[in-house]
């Protein structure tokens, strides 16, 4: 069996989206209430708190931090899996700070992180890292951190006023990081039969086209032989709404998706999304 390449980024963009991305939190975060910032978000157990906790544990971790939690997280009823228990236990670790506190701990971590990816070179951030998409290079971890990100972003604002993301710069990273599994969610996921083709077109923040091919597997490819007019299905929808579907969060409505051509094929993409741990 052949072994897949890994992905090489230039780390530049990345480091940029990155940095933008954790710019926005911390303005999401200072511009909620006191009573916003205790309210529960649309993540089970989760205050708006805790998703900025969760921020912080990530590149925590990354900067070779550990904590200990206060309790047995693994117990609770919204953890299902080691990397569920992993998270909770910076969660539970920042339970019991202040605001401020978490905000310092925040813009601390940011910092040194920032000071890291700064110092870096390409070929530190080509090298082999292990990541939640399974053994790949540092960089492409760093892209699943600017859509972890992103994907809070819209947790939060989901949360609070529904508002939608405007900076183009990390959303595009954040998408890149969803187009890349795409293939394995049509083809592996959902099953769809060899000889299919998908056409996904993203609107709201970034607009683009994703088109899919089925054969011995599923893949990206540029254009259709027979042009978009020959896709099998197409599903057009919000940028937000694919990251609330590939998230599993209980805001996705397959319902905002308009599914042409073969339904039964599209609904059973929608139905497979949620691929993300």
């Amino acid at each position: 069996m052949a072994v897949a390449a890994k992905t090489s980024l230039p780390i530049a963009p990345v480091v940029t989206a990155l940095t933008a991305q954790w710019a926005t939190l911390d303005a999401l975060a200072t511009g909620l209430s006191d009573d916003q910032w205790s309210a529960p978000s649309v993540l089970p157990g989760w205050s708006m708190a805790d998703v900025i906790a969760h921020v912080i544990g990530t590149e925590s971790m990354l900067a070779g931090r550990q904590v200990e939690p206060r309790r047995d997280v693994g117990a609770l009823d919204h953890v299902h899996n080691p990397i569920g228990e992993l998270n909770e236990k910076w969660l539970d670790h920042f339970r019991g700070s202040s605001r401020g506190e978490v905000m310092a701990a925040y813009r601390e971590i940011v910092a040194v992180r920032t000071d890291a990816l700064t110092q870096m070179t390409q070929e530190e951030f080509d090298a082999d890292s292990v990541t939640p998409a399974g053994p790949e290079s540092y960089g492409r971890f760093m892209r699943i951190r600017v859509f972890d990100c992103w994907m809070h972003e819209i947790d939060i604002r989901d949360s609070t006023d529904g508002s939608a993301p405007t900076d183009a710069v990390p959303a595009e990273l954040a998408l890149d990081e969803i187009a890349a599994s795409l293939p394995f969610v049509v083809g592996k996921r959902a099953a769809t039969p060899k000889g299919t083709s998908v056409l996904i077109r993203i609107g709201g923040v970034v607009s683009r086209a994703i088109r899919i091919e089925v054969g011995d597997r599923a893949v990206a490819v540029e254009e259709f032989a027979g042009g978009d007019e020959s896709a099998d299905v197409v599903l057009t929808l919000d940028a937000r709404e694919l990251a609330r579907l590939a998230g599993g969060r209980r805001t996705a409505d397959p319902g905002r998706v308009t599914v042409d051509g073969d339904r039964t094929l599209g609904t059973a993409i929608l139905d497979n999304l949620d691929y993300v741990i």
